[in-house]
């Protein structure tokens, strides 16, 4: 599941926009959160493994010590100036969430794809598996003749292959992002 926090600063609508091909159940909060929303989270969570994962700020933690109180996470201030969290949690911790598990991880500042091969790449973009089936044998789907230049138009995946090539192309130091 996708939880977009924070809407009270932004609207999720571009980024709900962007992962909506992929299918993921979604829901935003905002603050203060309001119960329905929290009893929504509660129930995705309930009796299941659930590890919070995403950049630095974002309010992880604050989420764990609203589902949690006794959890006690190191939150901190949004920057008035850049609108942003930041940096607070130093250690990963799987507190009791009722008949499961929820795990609050340390903020990603940021990773690379180094160390990934450009085929285990493709192999997370599972939703554009169909259109690599007619790739020549050895597509870098960076190429011209790319077999998913077509299928993605076919299919309107144009922003999920467009997403694709800019990891690949980052992979190999070569992006302009």
């Amino acid at each position: 599941m996708l939880l977009l926090t924070k809407a009270d600063l932004a609207s999720p609508r571009r980024v709900r926009a962007v992962y909506r091909p992929l299918g993921l159940p979604m829901l935003t909060t905002r603050r203060p959160l309001p119960p329905r929303t929290l009893s929504r989270v509660r129930n995705v969570l309930t009796g299941r493994i659930s590890v919070l994962i995403g950049q630095s700020g974002v309010g992880k933690s604050t989420l764990v010590n609203t589902l949690v109180p006794e959890a006690s996470r190191s939150v901190g201030a949004v920057n008035p100036v850049t609108g942003r969290g930041r940096h607070t949690s130093s250690s990963a911790v799987a507190l009791p969430l009722g008949s499961g598990w929820l795990i609050d991880t340390p903020g990603l500042r940021g990773f690379g794809l180094g160390h990934v091969s450009a085929e285990r790449v493709v192999e997370a973009f599972g939703d554009l598996a169909e259109g690599t089936a007619s790739c020549p044998p050895g597509c870098d789907h960076l190429s011209e003749g790319c077999a998913l230049d077509a299928w993605a138009r076919e299919h309107h995946a144009e922003a999920r292959l467009d997403s694709l090539r800019r990891l690949l192309r980052s992979r190999e130091g070569t992006s302009p992002d």
